[in-house]
Order: structure tokens, then sequence, then C-alpha cells
């Protein structure tokens, strides 16, 4: 029996699948990440690298030729408006990542689309986990940042994983989703990029939602980013804790987008041994 065809697209099912292929996807989110630096001479260390040297783009790009001000900062503190900033690049940075690479994911495996018996839907899971190693080290070079810049940690940051479930939700939906369509329309590739592109300036970060017109605040507010971002800060930045009802809110949303994504992904997989 072709298991491809037979594909769920039940919650249940979901949930099941990352359940039942859990250690397949964290051997292979590590051998994706491992792969990534494989020949280069410092290796994993780029890793660390880079979120550094973008922090400190961020730091003289925006507190010395653009000298930005963020409201509720002196105006001296350049260091804290850098690491506002990365707070949004590093949420952003993981949907995006994702999602580039969502269209080309089936494509770039054939071998497991016509050669074995393989649960696809775990691709866009193997892609996340990578994302999410690269933001785990971003975010300890936030820490350490906040800790030389003689910024405050306070026990607020523990509940940032509560702030990132739905941020985890709305990008394996979106992946799900992207992943099935550049099967059939390969120029759904370049329409993501400039997706993720116009997405980082329609979302609050460069910039806090406060300082927009009020009139725009509920356009922005319907990109799940805005919500997630500025929760970041709340609990990384800022020392407060979540807002609980619009967080439990948006949880719930972000579920139906995954489950969405899910469903049209586990629709379009019969096709896909055909297209490829």
């Amino acid at each position: 029996m072709n298991l491809q065809n037979t594909a769920g697209t039940s919650v249940n099912t979901l949930v099941a699948s990352l359940w039942r292929n859990r250690q397949l996807i964290a051997r292979m989110s590590k051998r994706e990440v491992v792969g990534r630096y494989r020949g280069s001479i410092l290796g994993l260390a780029w890793s660390f690298f880079n979120p550094v040297l973008m922090l400190a783009v961020y730091t003289f790009f925006f507190s010395v030729i653009f000298k930005a001000r963020w409201s509720g900062l002196d105006g001296a503190d350049k260091g804290s408006f850098a690491t506002l900033v990365f707070v949004g690049m590093i949420v952003h940075g993981l949907f995006a990542e994702c999602v580039n690479k969502a269209p080309t994911l089936i494509v770039n495996n054939v071998s497991y689309v016509k050669k074995v018996v393989f649960p696809l839907e775990i691709l866009p899971w193997i892609s996340l986990g990578s994302a999410m190693f690269h933001m785990a080290i971003s975010l300890a070079v936030l820490v350490l940042a906040r800790i030389l810049l003689g910024g405050t940690l306070s026990w607020t940051i523990f509940f940032f994983p509560l702030v990132l479930l739905p941020l985890v939700l709305v990008t394996i939906g979106f992946s799900w989703f992207f992943a099935a369509v550049g099967v059939y329309l390969r120029d759904v590739v370049q329409t993501v990029g400039i997706f993720t592109t116009v997405l980082t300036f329609l979302s609050p970060v460069f910039y806090p939602i406060s300082a927009l017109p009020e009139r725009y605040h509920f356009w922005f507010k319907l990109n799940p980013l805005t919500f997630i971002i500025e929760e970041s800060r709340n609990v990384l930045i800022w020392n407060h804790a979540p807002d609980w009802t619009n967080l439990g809110l948006m949880v719930v949303a972000a579920g139906l987008i995954a489950w969405l994504g899910f469903w049209v992904f586990q629709k379009c997989r019969e096709g896909f041994a055909d297209v490829v």
C-alpha cells in the first residue's frame, strides 16, 4: 500500500506524526545544522559569530548613522535600541528562514518522494528544528549583550517559550502550505522571498507598534508576527509578563493556521510523485 495516498488530515494525525517521528526529526535537524557548516574552518562557531556580528551592525547602524530613538529609552542608550531591534530580527528570522526554504523542500528531496516510504510531512519540522537551533544561539547572544550592556534580566524571560509557541505554529503552518504549493507552482520560490522581505517592514522589527498612527494598528495586528515580536520584547527586554488573554487567543489562531497548512499539504501530497 502507498502510505502517501492514505494520508490523514486530522489534528490527531498531525500530532501522531510529530510524536512518532520525533527522533528522526531530531537526527535530521542535527544533520542539517552540521551540514550547513561542513567544510568551513570555524564550523559551528559561525552560528555564534553571525548573530554577534549582526548585533554589532545593528548597534552602529541604528544608533550612529540613523540616530534612531525608541519610546521609553534614554537617547544615549544605544545598546538597548540594538537589542530591541535584534529581538524583532530573531522572531522574523525564524519565520523567514523556514518559509523561504519551504517551496523547495519536496523538489529538493525527490528520493524521499519516489524511492522510499518516508513521512514527507516532517520535512518542514526538520527545517524548523535547524532554524530553532540558530535562534537559540541568537538568544544566548542577546542575553550576553544585555548583561555586558548593564541591562537587567528578569524572571519574565522564562515566559519566552510560551510566546514562542504561536510563532512555531504559524511558521510550520506556512511551511506546510508553501511546501505543497511549491511542488506545482515553481514561481512560489521567488514570491515567498518577496513576501518575507516585505514582511520585515510590515512587522514591528525596527519600530514599536506604538510608533504607528492609531488608524494603522488594526491592520498591522492582523500580521501574527506583530503580537509575537511585541510580546517577545515584553518578556525579554521590558521585564513584563505576557498579555495572557491575547496570547491564548493567538495560540488558538496559530494552531488553526498550522492545521490548515497541514491539511493543504496532506491533500496535495498524492500528486507529488507525478510532478517531481
